[in-house]
């Protein structure tokens, strides 16, 4: 049964029946439509905050906070805006937000520390209870050992001497991981290494193993896997190798609820695994940092590359030769730079005013906002449908939405419009439970019929052959 798959414990935790995570997709691509069908469903859904203003994110906060089934939010890493970063930390504790997703850390931050360690306690029973929830999701080894260690002794002195937080908490804080779950995340959209999931999971369930006993802990450390999950046949490899939940991300963007365009949807049902490809990142531009996105059918990846190229090569937007910025401004923005400056300039004026006096003193920290804008568009475009921006469209995609569109070529799921989020995950669960009953069949040497295969079924049936 699809409710036996994964960590039990896990799921009586959270208050989820299966052991299904919808992750965060940024811009509300992972929208509140789909928060709220997964966790009608009995799964969870993580709300896409990152890239979005502070108003939208606190909206979607209030709007979920009054269904009562559990949802999470995203805490993105923002090297270049920690001030936004701190303030959504606030708002989730403000708002009682009691499960986040952390994304694309490169190290702990205090905002995090902040947001794990505000309100812990001791139960009666002297049990340690720390009510915020953070759900890691890393792709390399020493991230994991980070979440899985105690929250650094500099951040919690740092809080104690803010008063954020009691000289008992602190000590109570130091015995506690900063993340009881971490996502192994394989080769996925967005924020990647490209790591296979069948090497990285394994090395990560081992240290969370090592982890647990080295420093003594009260709970399990558990680890999911997201990343390439898109077929049946993913989903039983993750749980047979010991996943505590699956989490996927490129098909849901594919799902009718799903907070991009209809255009999107439609490109991303045409996608083969090979239609991927690494870019420059908007938010950690100048640091190289790279998301994966989809090539077929746009000139963002090529367009994007070619930005970084220049950035790197040049001091700043005056001393790029006089042909390749009118080509920039004919090709990309589509208008004058000065224009695209004042309206970077007015938009960060609102949104972290220290850019805007940094740039000013920078040209080459203005030059790289400049470009951000290009690169922050895009997503919008393609997320609103802009039809005079098709070729500029960045979407965040990996392999995993070619291999679902293999698997469900010829069926009812084939069509866009009959992508449901839930139906979906119905599907991958159902479909894994399947193959695993199967595949102890065929241990006790039992043989399947030749044309055994997993299709894809409607939610009708799915719920007879569960009943």
């Amino acid at each position: 049964m699809p409710d036996q798959l994964g960590d039990r414990e896990f799921c009586r935790e959270v208050g989820i029946r299966y052991p299904y995570l919808g992750g965060s997709m940024a811009k509300g691509i992972s929208s509140v439509a789909m928060a709220e069908e997964l966790g009608r469903s009995g799964m969870l859904g993580f709300f896409g905050a990152a890239g979005l203003r502070f108003s939208a994110v606190e909206a979607a906060v209030d709007k979920l906070s009054v269904f009562g089934f559990p949802c999470g939010f995203n805490l993105i890493h923002s090297p270049h805006e920690p001030d936004l970063e701190a303030a959504l930390a606030e708002l989730y504790i403000h708002k009682n937000v009691r499960l986040v997703e952390a994304s694309a850390f490169l190290a702990l931050t205090l905002p995090l520390v902040r947001y794990r360690t505000h309100g812990i306690h001791r139960a009666a029973d002297g049990t340690i209870i720390a009510p915020n929830r953070i759900i890691a999701k890393v792709s390399r080894e020493e991230l994991a050992e980070k979440f899985f260690s105690p929250p650094p002794e500099k951040f919690l002195r740092q809080l104690l001497d803010e008063g954020a937080i009691t000289a008992e908490q602190a000590e109570w804080a130091a015995r506690i991981p900063m993340a009881q779950e971490v996502t192994a995340e394989a080769d996925s959209g967005g924020h990647t290494d490209n790591r296979p999931a069948i090497a990285l999971f394994p090395t990560i369930a081992s240290l969370a193993g090592r982890m647990e006993q080295k420093f003594g802990y009260a709970v399990k450390l558990r680890v999911g896997l997201a990343g390439g999950i898109a077929t049946p046949a993913a989903a039983a490899a993750a749980f047979a190798m010991g996943a505590a939940y699956i989490m996927t991300g490129s098909v849901n963007q594919a799902c009718v609820e799903s907070g991009t365009s209809d255009v999107v949807r439609r490109l991303l049902a045409e996608t083969r695994q090979a239609d991927v490809i690494m870019a420059p990142a908007a938010d950690m531009f100048e640091m190289g940092v790279s998301v994966q996105v989809l090539k077929r059918g746009t000139m963002f990846p090529m367009r994007a590359a070619k930005l970084y190229d220049m950035y790197r090569s040049h001091d700043g937007l005056e001393s790029i030769p006089g042909p390749e910025r009118d080509k920039l401004e004919k090709t990309l923005f589509l208008a004058p730079i000065a224009d695209i400056w004042r309206d970077t300039r007015a938009f960060f004026l609102q949104r972290d005013p220290c850019q805007v006096e940094r740039a000013e003193r920078d040209p080459k920290h203005l030059m790289a906002l400049v470009f951000r804008w290009y690169l922050g568009q895009a997503a919008h475009w393609a997320k609103d449908g802009t039809s005079t921006r098709t070729m500029d469209y960045q979407v965040w995609c990996g392999p995993a939405m070619g291999a679902f569109n293999e698997w469900t070529a010829g069926s009812f799921l084939a069509t866009p419009e009959q992508r449901r989020v839930a139906t979906v995950a119905r599907n991958l669960l159902f479909g894994a439970a399947l193959l695993t009953r199967a595949n102890i069949l065929r241990y006790q040497d039992i043989k399947l019929p030749a044309d055994f295969r997993i299709e894809p079924l409607e939610d009708i049936h799915i719920k007879e052959y569960l009943t």
